[in-house]
């Protein structure tokens, strides 16, 4: 699914997609003809041989992500790593070591970054519209999991990580919150869920893109549906209660067993001053909020901040959505790893660190039953 909407917001971008490299020869063929590569690629070291690459996109399982972006650095090309960008911090590490010693740079597709009415809010942020801040909460809710016939490789912590849902979509709330707002959160108290005791142990596609290989002989249904069980060790829920160096709390709810919800994002800003609310699920318009009343701001490209006019590239009413912000972010990072230092808010290596260093900690502090530091 995800390597699809790398190749097309390529495409979108106009940046020439060069080859691709799948779990099998079989599956490489297919996403060459799908995603119109030239060159098919028979191992990751031929990836790394092909002189006329200069960019590594990595849509592989979590437990690749770090090793495969530390050969690519050291093989001299630039990184646009799936999250998370480790399934360790430690192995993240290593990937900013690579990085620094090779000159090459990664980025970390936290995209819900390019929404333009995201941007518009950290504007008015950094303006001091909302002043001091006094409370943040908010959520990310899914349900692809609800149904326990459901499974997948990333249920799997030897392919997925020690966390799945916060892993997977509470790094995005921390990253996005943290960028637009400007802080910091060094401390955690969390409590993981498992709705569902067990899942079937072979995984399945569940994703529509990937729906018609899951079907093939040799795969289980596309339900999930096989003949064994296994127990389920990483979480489908999360709650966690945060807290920034000088005090400021935050909650919020991770889930993807939340039953008619897709990918709502949602958070609130409160401050002193005003808030702010943005929702993925309906990313044309912010909600302002004061003593006064409330107002909504409407993505629009003749109106608003400057990051928000350049990223709205589509008339007002015309609704963007994922693409659109992939699009913007792999134009970013391009135009970085060309040397454009103008670029703001492309999410690089240090981002990558700093998410899986909060998932660190919240896999400590739910172990623990006690709140924790953030390791950096």
């Amino acid at each position: 699914m995800i390597a699809g909407v790398h190749a097309t917001a390529l495409r979108v971008a106009g940046i020439p997609l060069r080859g691709v490299l799948a779990s099998s020869a079989t599956t490489t063929e297919r996403a060459a003809a799908r995603f119109g590569a030239p060159v098919t690629y028979a191992d990751f070291d031929a990836v790394l041989d092909d002189d006329l690459v200069d960019v590594v996109h990595l849509c592989t399982p979590n437990r690749l992500h770090a090793s495969q972006a530390v050969a690519a650095l050291d093989a001299g090309k630039h990184v646009i790593c799936e999250k998370p960008m480790a399934t360790s911090l430690g192995e993240a590490e290593d990937v900013a070591r690579a990085a620094e010693r090779s000159g090459r740079q990664v980025a970390v597709p936290f995209v819900y970054r390019y929404h333009p009415v995201v941007r518009e809010i950290r504007a008015r942020v950094r303006a001091g519209d909302l002043g001091a801040w006094q409370v943040f909460h908010g959520s990310y809710l899914q349900d692809w999991m609800l149904d326990p016939s459901v499974s997948n490789w990333r249920v799997d912590p030897g392919q997925g990580g020690r966390s799945r849902a916060f892993a997977d979509i509470g790094t995005h709330w921390f990253d996005a919150v943290e960028w637009v707002a400007g802080v910091r959160f060094d401390e955690v108290f969390a409590t993981l869920t498992t709705t569902h005791a067990q899942r079937p142990s072979a995984p399945s596609q569940t994703f529509a893109a990937e729906s018609a290989a899951a079907a093939e002989p040799g795969h289980g249904s596309a339900s999930g549906a096989t003949d064994a069980l296994a127990t389920v060790l990483t979480e489908d829920v999360a709650c966690v209660i945060a807290r920034t160096a000088d005090g400021v709390p935050a909650t919020v709810t991770i889930s993807q067993v939340s039953a008619g919800r897709k990918n709502r994002l949602w958070f609130e800003l409160d401050g002193a001053h005003g808030s702010a609310v943005f929702d993925q699920e309906h990313p044309e318009s912010a909600w302002f909020g004061s003593r006064d009343g409330w107002r909504e701001f409407l993505r629009d490209a003749a109106t608003g901040s400057p990051e928000q006019r350049r990223l709205s590239v589509l008339p007002a009413g015309h609704t963007q959505g994922h693409v659109e912000l992939f699009r913007a972010f792999v134009a970013d990072a391009y135009g970085t790893f060309a040397g454009d230092t103008s670029v703001e808010g492309l999410p690089d290596v240090h981002d990558g660190v700093r998410s899986t260093a909060i998932v660190d900690a919240v896999l400590r502090s739910a172990a623990a039953g006690s709140a924790v530091e953030v390791a950096r």
